[in-house]
């Protein structure tokens, strides 16, 4: 056992002077692994710096591509800014709510039309079965003209962006007393 112990330490010495061999070649081969070693901890620090740097600039061209789509809405939402003013001026100015209306309904249509643009559809809700991916039941009301379940009246329109749901509609529901 006391043998066993002294080769360990041996070898342990060994290993901390370029190992129990001490001929000519034992100092190059330790010094070469050492080198190697010195490339691969230089080359793990560059490659740590590199992706650090890519995620960076990642992040920056995503938070730049958030902000440059909202400004293409708002750029595009500012013209319809400027018709509310004028509606607002010539509601001020004027008597006729037949004009105002009109004008209101000018700028109505102007939304749905940048929204249809932007990809954005409303969902169709009255008369058709309830959905609770697409509607949200504000009431129930107890309705023998209707179908258990079938939604009877909008109370605030829904929106799709392509497939994936903006808002939900929100909608009053029949039930069967």
């Amino acid at each position: 056992m006391q043998e066993h112990e002294d080769m360990s330490a041996d070898v342990m010495d060994g290993a901390a002077t370029g190992g129990p061999e001490t001929g000519p070649g034992a100092g190059e081969t330790l010094e070469s692994v050492r080198k190697q070693r010195d490339e691969y901890y230089d080359l793990l620090l560059r490659k740590t710096a590199e992706f650090e740097n890519y995620r960076k600039r990642i992040e920056r061209e995503r938070r730049d591509l958030s902000e440059y789509a909202g400004a293409d809405i708002l750029k595009a939402v500012l013209p319809l800014v400027d018709d509310l003013e004028r509606a607002l001026h010539a509601a001020a100015t004027t008597n006729s709510v037949a004009a105002i209306r009109t004008g209101v309904e000018l700028i109505h249509k102007q939304l749905l039309d940048l929204l249809k643009k932007k990809g954005v559809t409303p969902i169709e809700s009255i008369g058709q079965d309830f959905d609770p991916h697409i509607h949200q039941a504000v009431t129930q009301e107890v309705s023998e003209d209707h179908r258990e379940g079938e939604v009877m009246q909008e109370l605030a329109r829904g929106y799709k962006l392509g497939d994936r749901l903006l808002r939900p509609a929100m909608v009053k529901v029949a039930t069967r007393g």
